[in-house]
This record gives C-alpha cells, sequence and structure tokens, in this order.
C-alpha cells in the first residue's frame, strides 16, 4: 500500500497527502507559540519577554540535535525503504532512537554545568538575567524529550505514517496551550511555568510515539535486540543528520546575532523582536511542513531510480513552497498592525514591529524554494550540498549581512539583514543545485 503513494499516486495527491499532516503539527505548533508569547506578554513585564526570549536560540539548538537523528534517519530509511530492505530500515530507527536519548542525557548535565557562561553568552542582561535563567533551567532539565520527540515524528514520515505523526505533535501541544495560563499566572510561576508547560508537552509527545512505534508502526522498533551501533550505521545517519541539523544550529546562530545586534537599541527592541519572530513563524512553519512533507517521496524515488518522478515532486514542491511564501507575505503585511497589537500595546513599538515584520516576510517566498533544494540533498544523501545550503541563510551568508547592514544602516540595517541574505542564499541554491545533483537528476 505505501509502495502504491509511493511510486503510482499522482504527484499533487501523493505530495499533498505526505505534507499536509505535516503542516497541521506545524500548524499547531505556531498557534501554541503564539499562545504562549500571548500569554507572556500580558504580563505586562518587558523584561520577562527579554528573558524568555532570550532562550529561543536555546529551544531551536534542541531542536536541531534533535533533527541529527530524525531527519537524518529519515533520510537514510526513505532510501533503504526505496531498495525494499525493511530490516535494515528497522535497524537504523533504533539506531536513531537510543542515540538521540543517550544525546539528550549527556546535553541536560553539560548545559546545566554551564547555566551562567551561556545566559550570558545569549544576552542575557541584569535586568533580564533572573526570568531567563528561570526559563532555561526547566527547559535544559526536559531537553531528552525535546531532542527525543524529534526522532520518531520523522521516521514515521519516512514510512508513510504523516498522519500519525502529526497526532503526536498536536497532542503534546494542546496539554502545552492548556498548562500555559495555569502556570503563568494561576500558579505564578512566570517563566518557569512557561518552560515546565513546554517540557510536560513533551512529555506526552514521546510517550504517544513509543504506543505507536510499539503498535502500528510496520518498519520501525524501540527493541535493544534490534540495536546496533556500528559505524556504517552511524556515518550514515550523521552524514545526512548533521548538515541538516545546521538549519536550527544556524537559526539559533540567527536569532543570537539578531539579539545581539539589537541590545544597543535597547531590551525593548530584543523583546520586540521576539514577538516578531513568533509570527514570522506563521509562514516559516507552513513552508517548513510543506517543503519537508515531500522528503520521504524525494528519497524513496532516489533510492528506488524513479527520476522522472523525482524531478516532477521537485517542481511540484517548490511551486507549492514559494506559492505559499507569497500569500504570507501578503496575509500578514496586510494585518501586520492588528496582529501585533494583539502583544503590544505601544503605538510606537507596533509601528517598529510592523517594520520588522515585513523584512522578516520578504524573503519567505525565496525561503521555501531553498528548503526544496536542501530537502532534496538530505534525501538523497547530499551531505556536502546540504551543509552547505543549511549554512548559508543564517549563518555563512546572514552574518556578514548583519555586519555591515548594521554599520552603514543601524537598527534598519539589523532589521534587513535577513531579507539580503535569502536572495544571496537563493542564488548559491541553483548554484549548488548544478554541482551536485545536476548530472543525476536532471538528465
Amino acid at each position: 500500500m505505501q509502495n502504491e503513494l509511493f511510486e503510482k499516486t499522482p504527484i499533487p495527491k501523493a505530495y499533498m497527502k505526505m505534507a499536509l499532516p505535516v503542516v497541521m503539527g506545524m500548524v499547531v505548533t505556531l498557534v501554541y507559540n503564539l499562545v504562549d508569547t500571548y500569554f507572556i506578554a500580558k504580563t505586562g513585564n518587558t523584561n520577562l519577554i527579554a528573558g524568555v526570549s532570550i532562550c529561543a536560540p536555546l529551544f531551536t539548538l534542541l531542536l536541531a540535535i534533535g533533527d541529527i537523528f530524525g531527519i537524518g534517519g529519515s533520510s537514510v530509511i526513505s532510501r533503504i525503504l526505496g531498495a525494499h530492505d525493511k530490516d535494515g530500515a528497522r535497524k537504523k530507527s533504533t539506531f536513531c532512537i537510543y542515540t538521540a536519548i543517550i544525546t539528550g542525557i549527556l546535553f541536560t548535565v553539560i548545559m546545566l554545568a554551564l547555566k551562567r557562561p551561556m545566559l550570558t553568552l545569549l544576552g542575557a542582561t541584569s535586568a533580564t538575567y533572573e526570568y531567563a535563567d528561570q526559563y532555561y533551567s526547566w527547559l535544559i532539565l526536559g531537553s531528552t524529550f525535546v531532542i527525543f520527540s524529534l526522532v520518531p515524528s520523522n521516521l514515521l514520515r519516512a514510512e508513510g505514517k504523516a498522519m500519525e505523526s502529526m497526532i503526536g505533535s498536536v497532542i503534546g501541544t494542546i496539554i502545552n496551550i492548556i498548562l500555559d495560563p495555569i502556570f503563568i499566572f494561576v500558579l505564578g510561576l512566570g517563566a518557569a511555568g512557561a518552560a515546565m508547560a513546554t517540557i510536560i508537552g513533551y512529555i506526552i509527545t514521546c510517550t504517544f510515539f513509543v504506543i505507536i512505534i510499539k503498535t502500528r508502526s510496520d518498519v520501525l522498533s524501540i527493541d535493544i535486540k534490534d540495536l546496533k551501533m556500528d559505524a556504517q550505521t552511524f556515518g550514515s545517519v550523521l552524514a545526512i543528520g548533521l548538515p541538516s541539523s545546521i538549519t536550527n544550529l544556524m537559526q539559533t546562530i540567527g536569532i543570537t546575532l539578531t539579539n545581539r545586534y539589537l541590545q544597543p537599541y535597547g531590551d525593548e527592541s530584543i523583546a520586540i523582536m521576539g514577538i516578531i519572530l513568533k509570527i514570522v513563524n506563521i509562514a516559516v512553519l507552513i513552508i517548513v511542513g510543506l517543503a519537508f512533507g515531500g522528503q520521504p517521496l524525494i528519497g524513496y524515488c532516489y533510492g528506488a531510480g524513479l527520476k522522472e518522478r523525482l524531478r516532477k515532486i521537485m517542481g511540484f514542491g517548490m511551486a507549492v513552497t514559494g506559492g505559499a511564501g507569497l500569500v504570507c507575505l501578503a496575509a500578514l503585511t496586510i494585518f501586520s498592525h492588528p496582529i501585533i497589537g494583539k502583544f503590544l500595546s505601544d503605538e510606537a513599538m507596533i509601528a517598529t514591529g510592523s517594520k520588522m515584520l515585513l523584512f522578516q516576510l520578504l524573503g519567505m517566498p525565496l525561503m521555501g524554494i531553498c528548503l526544496i533544494v536542501i530537502c532534496t540533498f538530505q534525501a538523497t544523501g547530499k551531505a556536502a550540498g546540504a551543509f552547505i545550503l543549511s549554512s548559508c541563510r543564517q549563518g555563512l551568508v546572514f552574518l556578514p549581512a548583519i555586519i555591515v547592514l548594521s554599520s552603514v544602516l543601524g537598527l534598519n540595517g539589523v532589521i534587513a539583514a535577513q531579507f539580503t541574505a535569502d536572495i544571496v542564499t537563493t542564488v548559491v541554491a541553483f548554484g549548488l543545485f548544478k554541482v551536485f545533483l545536476w548530472r543525476e537528476v536532471m538528465r
């Protein structure tokens, strides 16, 4: 049945069947992010808002680590399933699951020991340190659950179970939304309460995924007897997992750089940008869902040698993600003032936020196209291409952009840096595709 979906179902139908559950899961996550920001903003404490915003790169770092084993394993398993080797896929899945758990435990110990220097590096000031400390401590204590959740979420999609992947994410997010106001306001836990609600949501998600793997999966396994820690498995997963995690890692670096370059303009600017980035996630999560939803199809077709179908999937993916970026750009720009007004009441801050939002959104169509290229590199095992391109948007290209533009244009330069980086990254994406995949895919 799954072979029918991957090999013969019309591309628009197959693509959207895989992608829409991912998008729906992303949208629910988006709703949580906005609700979480809304409740935190309703405290009326700018320092608390800034303190939580400062920890945003840390959460993105956890997602990056999870993606090493989630997306890396998904890429490998998709290609193995394309070659009809179900036993090999089972062993790879077990490796990904257990190495993610071990990594999460080690990360927790190290980051708790380095809490003070890490908070300083992230940009905490004397005014925001207390709140950043509260959020950081609870998030790190639960970081193993965040990291682990990314693994079955991605591996289930590689098996064709996109709906189960979505349901797991939705369940945890709903629990999170319910607990947020209780912990923040009723119990008066503030920033710590927001982090606690997040971790409990992830614990529920992880529990659901374990049950699904045990009862519904034909490919994945958590049976320790299937675990094989060999160099070949380690290398094949990390070859794609590490480059794929760079996307989230670079986002961590990008947010940290933005916060650092906003510091001269006051904690208010950091707080506003923190809210704007949550709103931008409306576009980002939809586009990411549409892009990565099609990745298992690309990997399967590549492994099965279905080049013509692979090309058509890529073209459809670029049209869908680029179009979604344009729609989000238009809709969120038109309604920017009332949307930001839900989080802020000061007119000057809303005006600044509207400008920040516009420049963050301008590059969304380009980001969608680049993500399809990244997904193709990951799904086909082109680690070098995936690594280089994933490093560009909020790293290799973004860093010089924000340095130069901030020195020339001040605050406006900081705001415009991301759109500039998006333009350059798109040019790089097509150049890399020509180098790494043109002969294999287009001929």
